[in-house]
């Protein structure tokens, strides 16, 4: 069969820096051409970011035509003395990238024969984008939600709430496929959209790229023996989705009691984001000693840093309960122990429990916190900890979930 081309629609692409949403596009741009499928993505124009590297575009693999639409962040390039008209900013902050992102989209679908058209949530934008360009060509489109959309409590701005709303309905009526990353999301808006038909939905989760964990492991040191346990949390802690305060409140409580002590271990949290929230509550709690705050490093060197550590992190809140962190399938694939901050009974919690990991508990529960974490650290220590099992990790693999978005793309479009 000869090569088909699609369009990739999505805002978190290279030169972006610090989200892990950048890979999936980024893998399945890479893998697709394995299976049948030629990538070329419509992405917005590099002012758009707030953090950016240029030597990230390193990342796009050779021959992927990438095709970048101008775009303004309304909060940085509309307002005045930080204030700026709402209606600029719906659905969100990039809204602008849609204005000539339809035309645009359209003509590439044109002058390269476009067979299917994929987007990406969140950023709300790049499925009304997806929209546009699918109304405007006729084309089978795959609408991919890496997180739920319009939530009861979110957006939490009703103008804001409405815009999601009119998307996320706009996808449920137009989109050949509706893509999600857990099964809790896909039952979830198989229940809202109960008029559709079951094959309309489809599961698709997130993973890790076996070749950069191959790039890592050259520059991964082997984990130390002696000396203080390293826990890495690698990447933002959200204030609201990963709230820390029960961990360190938790930790607080160890001291006192004097079930911790300073040398015995250190909690790195890598690239943050929020590192005045941890310093204030490490400072509140007396716990400072507890804790590293380190800055962004490049991807394959904090792949390198899962390999290299004691013990990895992992936190998601109950709000969060139908969300599984991308983090998390890398931190399978390093095969270091885990430390499960999540609601057992919530997507990412289940995800642990159903890999192995035994040390999982409420990121709300100070003194599960307390009893899991004290316990996690003796299991460290003596080497008691089983990693997840190498068969279920490769089910994750980029390449082997490109394979299933290339079927999907093989279905639509046939």
């Amino acid at each position: 069969m000869p090569m088909r081309n699609v369009l990739l629609i999505a805002f978190h692409f290279p030169p972006l820096t610090g989200s892990s949403g950048i890979q999936r596009t980024l893998r399945f741009a890479q893998y697709l051409p394995q299976f049948g499928w030629n990538p070329i993505v419509l992405t917005v124009s590099a002012s758009a970011y707030e953090r950016s590297d240029p030597d990230s575009v390193s990342q796009i693999p050779p021959g992927c035509e990438v095709v970048r639409v101008p775009c303004l962040d309304t909060a940085r390039h509309l307002s005045f003395r930080g204030r700026y008209l709402e209606r600029l900013s719906l659905p969100d902050r990039w809204a602008s990238w849609t204005w000539l992102g339809a035309r645009m989209g359209a003509r590439v679908c044109a002058r390269r024969d476009v067979a299917a058209i994929w987007s990406t949530y969140p950023i709300a934008s790049a499925h009304r984008l997806g929209a546009l360009v699918a109304a405007r060509t006729g084309l089978p489109w795959v609408a991919d939600f890496r997180d739920p959309m319009a939530q009861d409590d979110y957006p939490p701005e009703p103008a804001r709430w409405q815009a999601f709303q009119r998307i996320e309905s706009a996808a449920a009526q137009q989109a050949a496929r509706l893509v999600f990353v857990t099964a809790s999301a896909l039952q979830t808006y198989r229940t809202r959209y109960a008029q559709l038909p079951p094959e309309r939905f489809a599961l698709l989760e997130n993973g890790y790229d076996e070749a950069v964990f191959e790039q890592a492991g050259a520059l991964a040191r082997s984990p130390r023996t002696g000396g203080p346990l390293v826990l890495l949390h690698s990447g933002i802690v959200y204030p609201s989705e990963r709230d820390p305060t029960f961990l360190f409140e938790a930790l607080g409580a160890l001291k006192r009691a004097g079930r911790i002590e300073p040398g015995e271990f250190v909690i790195r949290f890598r690239a943050a984001v929020h590192d005045d929230l941890l310093n204030s509550l490490a400072k509140a709690n007396g716990v400072s000693e507890f804790i590293e705050i380190a800055p962004a490093i490049p991807y394959v060197q904090a792949i390198a840093e899962m390999l290299e550590v004691d013990g990895l992190l992992a936190m998601q809140g109950r709000n969060c309960n139908d969300q599984v962190p991308a983090k998390l399938y890398e931190y399978f694939r390093a095969g270091r122990p885990i430390l499960g901050l999540a609601d057992p009974h919530g997507d990412t919690g289940r995800a642990m429990l159903g890999a192995g990991v035994k040390s999982v508990c409420a990121l709300e529960e100070a003194a599960d916190i307390g009893t899991t974490l004290r316990g996690f650290l003796d299991a460290v220590r003596g080497a008691a900890v089983t990693p997840v099992d190498s068969q279920l990790v490769s089910r994750f693999s980029r390449r082997a979930l490109t394979g299933r978005l290339a079927a999907i793309l093989d279905e639509v479009s046939a």
